[in-house]
């Protein structure tokens, strides 16, 4: 059960973004920009790291959310999401993308620079500027979403259709308006 009482029935951020529509939007548009914009990245390696980085802080929510959007636009679909989230190591993904979610890892460990290795490694395999800053802006930012998610106990959805469901409208709609939406 929520630690706060919501004025809806949405799952997780869904719901926190609906009942504060006044907080939802910016936090809705700032993921818009983060994970849809032009990017070195595609939307669906950006989603990826979200997953990644939900999954290594424990927010089921936003690890299955954001990995649903990942499978829903990246060859390999869901399996490829689950080997990353398993172990990015092993998973079947290049390596500038393996190497960006290190720096995504390093990011979430603790508000330091990110390690000159980690960094020379990302760039040694082809990441530039742009994957650099979007990689670091998007694991810090989903420290934020997944606290704001795990620290009011949000609920998961009852129909595991859910996220299928919220991929489809991601992938065609975007973030942006998603805090007054409750479909």
């Amino acid at each position: 059960m929520p630690h706060i009482a919501l004025d809806n029935e949405l799952p997780g951020i869904s719901g926190l973004m609906a009942h504060r529509p006044d907080t939802g939007a910016p936090l809705s548009d700032l993921a818009d920009v983060l994970l849809r914009a032009p990017s070195s990245l595609s939307p669906g390696e950006r989603e990826l790291i979200a997953a990644y980085v939900s999954q290594l802080n424990s927010t089921e929510f936003c690890s299955a959310s954001h990995g649903a959007f990942a499978a829903a636009q990246l060859p390999g679909g869901q399996g490829l999401v689950e080997a990353v989230l398993a172990d990015p190591a092993t998973a079947p993904v290049d390596g500038r993308l393996r190497a960006l979610l290190a720096v995504a890892a390093e990011v979430r460990n603790a508000a330091r620079p990110v390690s000159d290795e980690a960094i020379a490694a990302a760039r040694a395999e082809g990441a530039d500027d742009t994957a650099l800053h979007d990689t670091v802006l998007i694991a810090a930012a989903f420290c934020m979403y997944n606290r704001y998610v795990s620290g009011l106990a949000t609920e998961l959805p009852e129909d595991g259709g859910y996220y299928g469901h919220a991929a489809r409208r991601i992938v065609a709609d975007g973030y942006r308006g998603t805090s007054a939406r409750t479909d």
